[in-house]
């Protein structure tokens, strides 16, 4: 197969930045080279030596002056709720019953998810992400349609059928022994074939009774190597129904714990309102807080701590995602915008280098996938995202005062969306620029 040579400023993270002079923490070239055969990055570093290793066929692609980093990485969406984005006016549980749940039924017809999943995995491309770790409703038509979607374009992608048995709409319910059975077929049809990755989904505790919670700890059992992915105390009067349902937990946390739900590829969706014992528990198994910003500001639901999260005693692994619909915007970008105004606002400050880890290497390492995406190291699978500071006249105008790569980076984050995104490499083929118009 004929490789790929691409040039541009590179840029890649070997660990957390903790400050912006740390160096150290990242990988950075002025002039960089990545060669890309066989849908993987074979070599990087400076484009003089990266050069040298090029097949004489090889195909150059000159991406200066733009950044080229690893694709990003969404570590929690709802794809069936692209169209109840930006509807108006709930919390939580009133945005599930009022807006989520009626889209949602309209998922067990083939075709409209198949049309959505496609529409979706357009989207979050766009915008420079790769990989996703995505809800699907309750059918199992709707996973089959986001799988087969995202194993068309050669993806990476982790996602699952929800399970819910209980306290939502008769077109939105499956139930325990249906669940397990949906989700054990889709396991066998789709996870590991090309890049699928199966997560088992009961959507959280609300909705999935102790029998259904039983047949998830059942699925986790059967398949250690799988992904787990619920939600975690994203609100408050989410969080008492939760204990009213289950009396005899200590708190929400201990639900999942009961249920043998907590462990090192366990994501909790939320994670806003937790005690010490819980963020305990979720330190001590591993178990991943996935920040959702953009959707904690819109729905009202709080603000993650995530510095905090990070410096105690027992700290937590956190990813970062966009949870569309409730989240309203597929960019991580923008998340990390919103993001960044969260944590000053819970006294904080995150750095450029800091947010740009979590896009990439970070959110690999919470998803455990580090040794397939999230670098530009060689052997790295080959997503690659190539981002242009100057897209917009804003961004041009601010960019004439910008001195350093740190500066360039939180205009990126700050002013930057779709259009800061000048190309997208899936596997080493360029996904942005093949989509139709």
């Amino acid at each position: 197969m004929t490789s790929t040579l691409l040039r541009g400023r590179t840029l890649s993270f070997l660990r957390w930045p903790e400050t912006v002079d740390d160096h150290s923490a990242w990988r950075y070239e002025d002039d960089g080279g990545l060669l890309l055969r066989d849908g993987r990055i074979v070599a990087a570093g400076a484009y003089a030596d990266v050069e040298k290793k090029a097949d004489e066929g090889a195909k150059k692609i000159d991406h200066r002056p733009h950044l080229l980093l690893p694709g990003f990485i969404d570590a929690h969406a709802h794809f069936p709720q692209m169209q109840v984005i930006a509807s108006h006016g709930a919390e939580l549980l009133d945005w599930l019953n009022t807006y989520t749940f009626p889209e949602e039924t309209k998922f067990q017809n083939a075709q409209h998810g198949r049309r959505i999943a496609r529409l979706f995995l357009d989207e979050v491309v766009r915008h420079g992400t790769t990989t996703v770790a995505a809800y699907c409703s309750v059918h199992r038509e709707s996973a089959e349609a986001f799988f087969a979607e995202s194993h068309d374009r050669n993806m990476l992608n982790i996602a699952g059928k929800v399970m819910m048995d209980r306290n939502a709409p008769e077109g939105v319910l499956d139930t325990a022994q249906s669940a397990y059975d949906d989700s054990k077929a889709l396991i066998a049809d789709w996870h590991g074939k090309g890049r699928q990755h199966y997560a088992i989904t009961p959507r959280f505790a609300i909705t999935s009774s102790p029998e259904q919670l039983e047949m998830a700890d059942a699925l986790c059992r059967e398949h250690p190597d799988l992904h787990m992915q619920t939600h975690l105390s994203e609100n408050h009067a989410e969080i008492a129904f939760t204990l009213q349902l289950h009396p005899k937990a200590r708190d929400y946390t201990d639900v999942y714990e009961h249920y043998g739900l907590l462990g090192r590829k366990s994501l909790f969706g939320h994670c806003i309102h937790l005690s010490e014992r819980e963020a305990d528990a979720l330190s001590d198994s591993g178990s991943v807080a996935v920040f959702c910003p953009t959707s904690n500001l819109f729905l009202g639901s709080g603000l993650f701590d995530y510095q905090r999260y990070r410096r105690r005693e027992k700290p937590l692994r956190i990813a970062a995602a966009t949870d569309v619909g409730g989240g309203t915007n597929y960019s991580m970008l923008r998340t990390m915008d919103e993001g960044y105004k969260v944590i000053a606002l819970n006294g904080e400050k995150l750095n450029p280098f800091q947010s740009f880890w979590q896009l990439t290497r970070g959110n690999a390492e919470a998803l455990s996938v580090v040794e397939k995406i999230g670098t530009l190291d060689p052997g790295s699978d080959a997503d690659i995202v190539v981002l242009d500071a100057r897209a917009t006249p804003a961004m041009r105008l601010r960019i004439e005062t910008v001195g350093t790569l740190a500066e360039e980076l939180f205009l990126l984050q700050t002013l930057g969306d779709d259009r800061a995104v000048r190309e997208v490499y899936v596997a080493g083929r360029a996904a942005k620029s093949d989509m139709a118009v």
